[in-house]
């Protein structure tokens, strides 16, 4: 059994720092046709947002080299340091009574795993710790996997951005808006309020 592909024993939110930067954007590239660029997160870090990053410690089971064919990120000096995997981030911008997620990404590996609705969990306690009431966000309306989570998580479509996000071959593709009402919450992980 692949350690990539286990749920790790233990993970924890730190912060994105600079240094952090260069791994994030590895996981962006992977995940995203159209990524963030480093600029993204560097003007995000300066601007204040709201930089968390999913980490897990490494352990001596996924210090051995993968066995042959099977998917791996050792091999990937950014996504691992000697000391932790990044499993996945999230970027948020706090408004006056709401919170505005830009960015939540699960690194390709460790997808369908459920850090999704976790970093989301945490990102509401954050946003309610702010004393924000909405949480709203835009999802490409092709990425049918994560408006499914956000449907799950207690979100609501309530409108669409034509032409927001870039495709390709140079056309552009719809968002889909959502928010989620902080404390009328019936999230996967039970609404805390």
């Amino acid at each position: 059994m692949s350690a990539v592909l286990s749920h790790p024993r233990e993970a924890r939110l730190e912060p994105i720092t600079i240094e952090r930067v260069p791994a994030v954007c590895a996981i962006e590239q992977q995940a995203y046709t159209h990524p963030w660029t480093p600029a993204n997160f560097t003007d995000s870090l300066v601007a204040g947002y709201h930089c968390q990053c999913l980490v897990a410690p490494n352990s001596d089971e996924e210090s051995a080299p993968p066995q042959r064919g099977m998917r791996a990120l050792w091999g990937r000096a950014a996504l691992r340091s000697a000391n932790e995997t990044l499993i996945g981030y999230f970027v948020a911008m706090k408004g006056v009574d709401e919170v505005h997620l830009l960015n939540i990404t699960v690194a390709p590996a460790f997808q369908g795993q459920g850090w999704a609705p976790l970093m989301l969990e945490a990102l509401g306690g954050w946003s309610r710790g702010q004393n924000a009431q909405w949480l709203w966000l835009e999802v490409r309306a092709s990425n049918l996997r994560a408006l499914s989570i956000y449907e799950r998580h207690g979100f609501r479509r309530v409108g669409v951005r034509k032409g927001y996000y870039p495709a390709h071959p140079n056309t552009r593709e719809d968002a889909v808006v959502m928010s989620l009402r902080l404390y009328e919450s019936n999230s996967a992980w039970g609404g805390l309020k």
